[in-house]
């Protein structure tokens, strides 16, 4: 599948502190500490609507961490999957009578477009889980040949699921106890009344092939890929085990995240299959968790097709920290547009304040658990400075901003 086109990036002399993030699994900050090149594999979307703003705010936490590696000189490998086959892609299609292929190249068209508005730096490998059908087969069978999975005994339905118990920290990345996890697990697409299940929170792997819906040949029979499972395969082919950095939203923690490092790790026998897991809050519409479901979308193409700066729309994002739960308003809009006039207007001066110390401060805070609301007070710092003072350095605005450009992803001319 093919990504979004690359964006130039400038260079910025100098290099800050490394990069350290907050991991899921061990509850804290802490450093991350990728080789030469770095690896990241992000889950992407399910394409049966548009992007709005909760995908949004997932997508550039994760550009941030690519931009802070290349700053640092890194080369990165970043991979992210489309879940171009799944129940709540075929469900949209049959409600509003359309093939659920057409539909899902649509909104994925539609999301490489959000994508390059906002000038995230596209991944390395962007994999569909239909490309990837024979991957999946192959583990798969893998999982069935170690124990670690069994069929259902079901003559018409013979789903193949993982076993729950299959690794024993099963359960370390979240956290979670047996009843958080059987709440997720049913909320989140899990099926835990599956008859023929031996355990309620065992995941389906492989999806025995339904009347009207698309299938596969396999040596477990016709069928589908599981949710989960697509995510282990396409990483595993392409970074590996024990790649940096594993990332989404806190919704995926369980049962998605979990469950996709469980059968990785009952394959190669790692004691984990990301060395870092890190997760984005949610975003909430006036004080509302968005959400499809909800229909309070904010959408991407909509703010752009009126006008809206892209970079506005990242600086209202980045007015939160990452982790934080947060909410999008009329306000949060304003505020953003109203800060980048000001840092436009400080960054076309012919002569302004020293930049040096506001790039350092800049780095460190983005070093610092990407902490963009720090990041931003400093910015806005220089450029009050810079129009109410002035200065001789000549070169500042330059300065400041390539760095706005090559560590936020925001173009200040």
């Amino acid at each position: 599948m093919q990504s979004w086109p690359d964006v130039a990036v400038p260079t910025v002399p100098g290099e800050g502190p490394a990069l350290r993030l907050y991991d899921t699994a061990d509850r804290a900050v802490r450093p991350v500490t990728p080789g030469s090149t770095a690896t990241m594999y992000v889950c992407g979307i399910t394409p049966y609507d548009a992007t709005h703003l909760g995908h949004a705010a997932t997508y550039l936490t994760f550009d941030l961490v690519q931009r802070v590696w290349r700053d640092a000189g890194h080369d990165v490998h970043y991979v992210q999957n489309v879940t171009d086959v799944d129940d709540p892609l075929f469900e949209r299609a049959a409600r509003d009578g359309e093939d659920w292929q057409s539909l899902g190249q649509r909104e994925t068209d539609l999301f490489r477009s959000d994508m390059t508005a906002l000038r995230v730096l596209p991944p390395r490998d962007y994999i569909g889980a239909v490309e990837s059908v024979a991957e999946v087969v192959d583990l798969v069978e893998k999982l069935l040949a170690s124990g670690a999975a069994y069929t259902v005994d079901d003559a018409d339905y013979p789903d193949v699921y993982f076993r729950a118990d299959a690794t024993e920290q099963f359960g370390y990345e979240s956290g979670y106890d047996r009843d958080t996890m059987a709440r997720f697990f049913a909320e989140r697409g899990g099926d835990p009344d599956r008859a023929g299940k031996r355990d309620p929170l065992d995941a389906l792997i492989w999806k025995a092939a339904r009347p009207g819906e698309p299938s596969w040949p396999s040596p477990m029979g016709p069928g589908r890929p599981g949710w989960h499972i697509e995510c282990a395969a396409i990483a595993l082919n392409r970074i590996g085990s024990g790649f940096d950095v594993q990332g989404g939203g806190s919704d995926l923690i369980f049962p998605h995240h979990e469950f996709s490092a469980a059968h990785a790790e009952s394959l190669t026998g790692a004691d984990r299959f990301a060395r870092h897991y890190v997760h984005t809050g949610m975003i909430g519409l006036d004080g509302e968790k968005m959400s499809k479901s909800l229909g309070n979308l904010v959408l991407v193409s909509k703010l752009t097709a009126a006008g809206v700066d892209p970079g506005a729309i990242r600086l209202g994002l980045y007015a939160g920290h990452y982790r934080q739960d947060r909410t999008w308003d009329d306000a949060t809009l304003a505020a953003a547009q109203q800060r980048l006039e000001a840092w436009k207007a400080a960054a076309a001066l012919k002569s302004a304040q020293s930049a040096e110390d506001t790039v350092a401060r800049v780095r460190q805070h983005l070093a610092d658990d990407l902490d963009t609301p720090k990041a931003l007070d400093a910015l806005d710092a220089w450029a009050r400075d810079a129009v109410t003072i002035g200065g001789s350095d000549t070169a500042a605005p330059g300065l400041i901003a390539d760095t706005v450009d090559a560590l936020l992803g925001v173009r200040l001319r």
